[in-house]
C-alpha cells in the first residue's frame, strides 16, 4: 500500500500547508479520501494523474474535508473526462454538489454517481478486484465517517518447487492459485495445501478523520496494519476538545493501544502549533510506533 497526503492540517489553508486530502493505493488503483480545498493543485504537485481517480471518500461536510471537491470534479470535465466518477459521503453531498453544477451551468459530459451514507453502524459500502471499504462511525459536530481498506485476499503463492517434482503443467497454475486441489494423470488427488504456501494476510488500512475520543472504533478498526487518526491538540489544550469534538495526540494514541494496530500516523493538526513533531512526542507516550503525516508526504508499507 501507498499512502500519499496531499493535505492534513485543520481547518483553513495556508500557503505552506493544505487541509486534508489523501491518495491511497493498493495494487495500482488509488482512492481519493477527503477533497479540503487545493486539493487538485496538490495532484498535480505530487504528479497524480486525475485519471487514475474514479472513487472518492468524504468523511463530512465540513469545508476544509470538501471545499476543493467542486473544483475538482470541474476540472475533469474541463480536461475531457469520459470515465465515471463515484462519490461516497455524507447525505446532501448530491445536493451541494449539483446546485453548483447547475448555477454554473457546468454539468459534467461524464458519470457523476453519489452514494450517500445515513448509517451510524459501520457498513461496507464500495468493493473492486482490489479492496473492500468499511465506513467507521466517528464522533463529531456532523454526521461522519472515517474509512477501512481491506485489501482482498491475495492468490495463494506457488511452491513450484513441489510443481515441478510432480511435472504439474503451468495450465493448471490459476486453478491452484484460486484454492483447487490438483489431479495427477493416475488419478492421485493433490490437496492444495501441498501445492501452494499460504497467502499473505490482508493489508488493512484505517482513516479516522475529525472525531473526538471514540472508543467505539476499536472492534472496527482491531488489528490494523497502518492506523491514520486525527490529533488536532495536544493534552495542554484538552478543553478545546470538547466543543470542537476533535482528539489530541494522545488520545489517537490510546485508540492505537486499544485496537492492536501496527503503526500510527497522526494528521489534522491546529495551526496554533508551530512544530508537529510535539504531536509524535506526545504519542509516543502510549504507543511506539508513530508517524506524522505532513503535506506531500508519502508512506509504502
Amino acid at each position: 500500500m501507498k499512502l500519499t497526503i496531499l493535505g492534513c492540517y485543520a481547518a483553513t489553508p495556508r500557503t505552506f500547508t493544505n487541509p486534508t486530502s489523501q491518495v491511497v493505493e493498493f495494487n495500482n488503483s488509488m482512492y481519493l479520501i477527503d477533497c479540503g480545498e487545493g486539493t487538485q493543485v496538490q495532484l498535480r504537485i505530487n504528479k497524480i494523474r486525475f485519471s487514475r481517480i474514479n472513487q472518492i471518500f468524504i468523511s463530512h461536510l465540513h469545508g476544509d474535508h470538501f471545499y476543493g471537491l467542486i473544483g475538482l470534479i470541474s476540472s475533469f470535465g474541463l480536461l475531457g473526462r469520459q470515465s465515471d466518477l463515484h462519490i461516497y459521503g455524507p447525505k446532501g453531498i448530491k445536493e451541494i454538489i449539483l446546485l453548483q453544477l447547475k448555477l454554473s451551468n457546468s454539468y459534467t459530459q461524464y458519470k457523476l454517481y453519489f452514494h450517500e451514507l445515513t448509517s451510524t453502524s459501520s457498513e461496507l459500502i464500495f468493493e473492486d478486484d482490489k479492496v473492500q471499504v468499511y465506513t467507521i462511525p466517528l464522533n463529531h459536530r456532523v454526521y461522519t465517517n472515517g474509512f477501512l481498506f481491506v485489501e482482498k485476499q491475495p492468490f495463494k503463492k506457488l511452491n513450484i518447487n513441489k510443481l515441478e517434482e510432480l511435472n504439474i503443467h503451468f495450465v493448471y497454475y490459476n486453478k491452484i492459485k484460486n484454492g483447487e486441489n490438483h489431479t495427477l494423470e493416475d488419478g492421485t488427488i493433490i490437496a492444495n495445501e501441498e501445492l501452494t504456501f499460504p497467502p499473505k494476510k490482508p493489508f488493512k488500512y484505517a482513516y479516522c478523520s475529525d472525531t473526538m475520543y471514540e472508543e467505539s472504533v476499536v472492534p472496527i478498526i482491531k488489528d490494523a496494519d497502518v492506523l491514520y487518526h486525527e490529533s488536532t491538540f495536544l493534552e495542554q489544550d484538552k478543553p478545546k476538545t470538547i466543543h470542537t469534538k476533535h482528539s489530541t495526540a494522545k488520545e489517537a494514541a490510546t485508540i492505537a493501544k486499544m485496537a492492536n494496530v501496527k503503526k500510527l500516523i497522526l494528521g489534522h493538526y491546529s495551526t496554533r502549533y508551530t512544530d508537529i513533531t510535539v504531536f509524535g512526542d506526545e504519542a509516543k507516550t502510549v504507543f511506539d510506533d508513530v508517524l506524522l503525516a505532513d503535506d506531500g508526504k508519502t508512506f509504502e508499507f
